[in-house]
């Protein structure tokens, strides 16, 4: 089964996200947990936990159909050590939210070295970071995004996702979820149905299809390999429609969040619908 939805708004409290991703008939979402631009949030309080969770078990969302994002201030790669140590406790922070609310994973995006240390060395304290965290919590999956590369930074390529995993300690509770716009962005081709089978070939065979817990469908006005990050409406930029019909027909992509990031969530639940009908096409 595909579990399909959008990253909502957890506006008035994240239990609200749960009738947000009803209302656009998604069977999946992502949301925040807390303020995505701030690094300090009030701690989650039991009556929203118990509303969270019962709102949940009510729609029939279960941890595998939810995938909440971490704030984008983090960078877990980050070359200076106050820099990192700040990094580093907001994301154990954003682990044991996910904790608190049941959700068993949590996507994020890897880091950046600004140009201050090598590649190497980056990718290195990124899963430094990434042990450190799961080694105080559990029941949690760290979910690795691919990144468009823009700027310094990393995870735009399959084997710098893989070079990570490698160091993780932990490998059942790592994995990746891939954008297709950042895919796009970073160089690998999803305009017709045969180079995006080709591509997820390559993911399979570079980090393997084990790791895949999640992925965001965006289309890109970004060209293939510029590096740029800049989402657009399916069907509507430079990936087209071809490559979403044919995730949506991958047997391999079954039973994992897949969320919409485009720039329209007024037409969230048409998106929805048209991937559910591309499954049949």
């Amino acid at each position: 089964m595909k579990y399909i939805g959008a990253h909502v708004s957890a506006a008035g409290g994240v239990d609200k996200a749960v009738g947000r991703a009803v209302d656009i008939g998604a069977n999946a979402f992502a949301l925040f947990t807390k303020n995505q631009r701030q690094w300090q949030a009030r701690p989650l309080d039991d009556g929203v936990i118990d509303a969270f969770r019962r709102a949940c078990e009510a729609h029939g969302f279960g941890p595998d159909q939810i995938l909440p994002h971490d704030s984008y201030l983090i960078n877990l790669g980050h070359p200076e050590a106050e820099g990192l140590a700040k990094s580093r406790a907001a994301f154990l922070d954003e682990m044991q939210r996910c904790e608190q609310l049941g959700l068993t994973l949590l996507n994020f995006h890897p880091g950046s070295h600004l140009r201050k240390i090598s590649e190497r060395e980056c990718l290195k304290i990124i899963a430094e970071s990434i042990n450190d965290a799961l080694s105080q919590t559990r029941g949690v999956t760290a979910v690795i995004e691919n990144t468009a590369g823009q700027g310094s930074n990393l995870g735009y390529r399959f084997e710098q996702l893989a070079e990570i995993i490698e160091q993780v300690e932990d490998h059942s509770r790592v994995g990746v979820c891939i954008d297709t716009c950042h895919a796009f962005a970073g160089g690998y081709d999803l305009t017709s149905r045969e180079a995006t089978r080709a591509t997820l070939d390559e993911f399979a065979r570079v980090v393997g299809m084990d790791y895949l817990r999640g992925m965001h469908l965006n289309d890109a006005k970004s060209t293939l390999g510029s590096r740029v990050d800049r989402h657009h409406s399916l069907g509507q930029g430079n990936i087209g429609s071809e490559g979403f019909i044919a995730i949506m027909q991958d047997e391999r992509l079954d039973g994992i969040p897949m969320i919409l990031e485009t720039v329209e969530p007024a037409i969230w639940g048409e998106e929805i619908a048209w991937l559910r009908a591309q499954q049949r096409a």
